[in-house]
């Protein structure tokens, strides 16, 4: 009886235990066979995250926080342990962030493209990165009692904002603002008349338009009228022939204009001429002018035109005598 006692208790004192061995490392969630992958992360701060908190990729649990130790110049790594079968991104980063309202935190695993666009986050994960090493670059988002104390001052700044405005907003600032309201219906309803009063001439202005763009369009149809006459004058030859008349009449206006400059050439070939004979007529003027030579002292000697007169008046005579007595002077015989 006694040894059944015995047996009895020392199998309850191993259930117990193997009952306690079994509860703490299904607490701690250890990995008898060794199964998971190990990864390390590097934080300068990891929050309130414990060992054995969740590790989660694309909102799955894939692993475990194993162990939290201080690294060197003052960085936290975190080895995490992950299933073997999970499909890991290429650039894999690790935000640290709060799970639950009740101050339980996990690492999540994602891609650097799905980083939240916030600078604080940005800069961490850069010093991580530049780094170095095998471990992957890591960051802490803000906790829930951080966003709460910055909702409070929120909150504070919105209700000193809500106090300036119950302390601007009193019955003055309603009557003007009753005021305003009714110099605005006052600027609506004189609006509206002025709107109304150019509604005429913006019918008048709208019909001008619609003149001017029918005379665009008649403009347009002659314009293509034309274009079609110098379409068909092409085709058929008659603009080659203008050009070609207008060529023959360029070519004889470039033989004027030679036969021109040629004759503009003699012209001042005969206009030196001129002027030498002119020269040398002044010359013989001014000697005859002085009485060199036997013209100049016909010209200049009144002696010979006397004698000339006197020479006349006598051949008058003898012509008058001839026709009076022409037997004086000729003796015709017949034999």
């Amino acid at each position: 009886m006694k040894r059944s006692n015995d047996f009895v208790v020392g199998l309850t004192v191993l259930v117990g235990v193997v009952a306690i061995v079994a509860a703490t490392l299904w607490v701690k969630q250890a990995d008898l066979r060794n199964r998971h992958e190990r990864a390390t992360a590097r934080f300068r701060d990891v929050g309130s995250v414990r060992v054995g908190a969740s590790v989660v990729l694309r909102g799955v649990r894939a692993g475990r926080v194993e162990r939290i130790e201080l690294g060197r110049d003052g960085w936290v790594e975190l080895t995490m342990a992950l299933d073997p079968s999970v499909e890991l991104p290429r650039a894999p980063v690790v935000l640290l962030n709060e799970s639950s309202l009740f101050g339980e935190w996990q690492a999540t695993v994602t891609e650097v493209s799905a980083v939240p666009r916030d600078e604080v986050v940005e800069r961490q994960l850069a010093e991580a990165r530049s780094a170095g090493g095998d471990a992957w670059p890591g960051a802490t988002l803000p906790d829930i009692a951080q966003l709460t104390a910055v909702a409070g001052r929120i909150a504070g700044d919105v209700a000193s904002v809500a106090g300036r405005f119950e302390v601007a907003f009193d019955d003055q600032a309603a009557r003007e603002l009753r005021g305003s309201i009714k110099n605005f219906a006052t600027l609506s309803d004189a609006l509206s008349q002025t709107v109304r009063r150019q509604s005429t001439n913006l019918d008048a202005l709208s019909a001008d338009l619609r003149l001017g763009m029918r005379r665009l369009a008649q403009s347009a149809e002659t314009v293509q009228r034309v274009a079609e006459r110098v379409d068909s004058s092409t085709a058929t030859g008659e603009v080659r022939r203008i050009v070609d008349d207008i060529a023959t009449a360029a070519q004889q206006l470039k033989e004027t204009s030679d036969e021109v400059r040629a004759m503009s050439r003699q012209l001042t070939r005969s206009q030196g001429r001129l002027e030498s004979v002119l020269t040398t007529t002044d010359s013989v003027m001014l000697k005859i002018n002085a009485g060199q030579g036997s013209i100049g002292l016909l010209v200049n000697d009144p002696t010979l035109y006397r004698r000339s007169d006197s020479l006349v008046v006598d051949l008058r005579a003898l012509v008058a005598d001839f026709k009076a007595n022409p037997k004086k002077y000729v003796n015709l015989r017949v034999f």
